[in-house]
């Protein structure tokens, strides 16, 4: 069978026991297919070389045993450590939080060409601007890419809108305009401030209609490898708009309908070839009461373990049974055109 070795590049200071990294490193080294599985984290400043001044050398790199597992005092990343340069591995798992930095992505892909990427750092740019849905119009509420104040203006006077950041995550910077009236998280403010404040900035949002059946929550589906894994629901906070559990939501178990199925039959062919192995896919439900695409995240996919125990299957094992299966594609295409 062909084996391979595994280097998994991760920062582990914002880790909690509910990150799904340490679970599906764990299914991972008990796969048949890895013959080495590592890890490096960008908080160890040995690092630095690497992760901030995108420098060619021997990183410091822990093993990931049966002992590996989340500790506030991060415990795991300081036994065992050694230097090994990236070279030495087939298969490079990103589980960094975003965002990524363009030039960090850029020295990976072309540093490293003969590395298999999970996900490919070329493809994570591409699509880690909240502006890729627009290739899908078809499965998504009404958007618009708003470069100017008098973008913001036009779309914002048809309807109700959300302005998301194209480059934020967790629902950092995201606005509601409502006629004259804007709230920037919890905060109230008028229209006429807002776009003074904003107004000598670079100007670069997703203006996505307002849907007024919010309160029904945004789900989050989880694919690996082309296919759907797990989704649950997240629900906003009593008296919010944001269903995102670091703003105040919470997540329960929830399942896949035919509109969100072919959400994901429709994206996922770009997303493939792009590289993108594992994302998330977020739907909410629009005024006709149809679930439609929101965003799509493509770094550091999260909530597997909740799933999990929501659903009272094997999940985890099944990310990465899929995720080594592509490992398995790639090395075998490698070796065929080497051949």
């Amino acid at each position: 069978m062909q084996t391979f070795k595994v280097l998994v590049l991760t920062d582990h200071t914002n880790h909690s026991a509910e990150n799904s990294m340490y679970a599906m490193l764990q299914s991972m080294i008990r796969h048949p297919g890895p013959s080495q599985v590592d890890i490096a984290t960008r908080a160890n400043e040995s690092n630095d070389f690497f992760f901030k001044n995108f420098m060619d050398k021997k990183l410091s790199v822990c093993k990931v045993d049966v002992y590996f597992a989340f500790s506030p005092e991060g415990k795991s990343f300081q036994k065992m450590v050694r230097k090994e340069s990236l070279h030495n591995y087939d298969v490079v798992w990103l589980r960094i939080p975003p965002p990524l930095p363009k030039p960090f992505l850029i020295f990976l892909k072309h540093k490293f060409p003969q590395i298999i990427f999970i996900n490919d750092p070329d493809g994570i740019y591409e699509t880690g601007s909240k502006e890729f849905v627009l290739n899908f119009p078809e499965v998504c509420p009404p958007m618009k890419l708003c470069q100017s104040v008098e973008d913001i203006l036009a779309f914002g006077n048809q309807f109700p809108i959300v302005l998301k950041p194209l480059r934020e995550y967790g629902g950092k910077g995201i606005v509601k305009i409502d006629g004259e009236k804007v709230w920037e998280g919890k905060t109230e403010t008028s229209l006429s401030d807002f776009l003074l404040k904003i107004k000598n900035s670079n100007i670069e949002y997703l203006a996505v209609k307002f849907l007024k059946n919010v309160s029904q929550g945004d789900k989050r589906i989880v694919v690996v490898n082309g296919k759907i894994i797990g989704s649950s629901l997240r629900l906003p906070a009593k008296d919010s708009w944001l269903c995102n559990v670091a703003m105040g939501g919470n997540s329960v178990s929830a399942e896949v309908d035919d509109d969100e199925i072919k959400i994901v039959e429709r994206i996922n062919p770009m997303l493939s070839k792009l590289g993108i192995v594992m994302y998330g896919v977020d739907t909410l439900v629009d005024d006709d009461g149809k679930r439609v695409l929101s965003e799509i995240n493509i770094t550091s996919i999260g909530g597997v373990i909740q799933m999990e125990r929501q659903q009272g299957a094997s999940l985890v094992k099944r990310t990465t049974n899929r995720i080594c299966d592509f490992i398995k594609k790639k090395i075998k295409e490698k070796n065929a055109i080497s051949n």
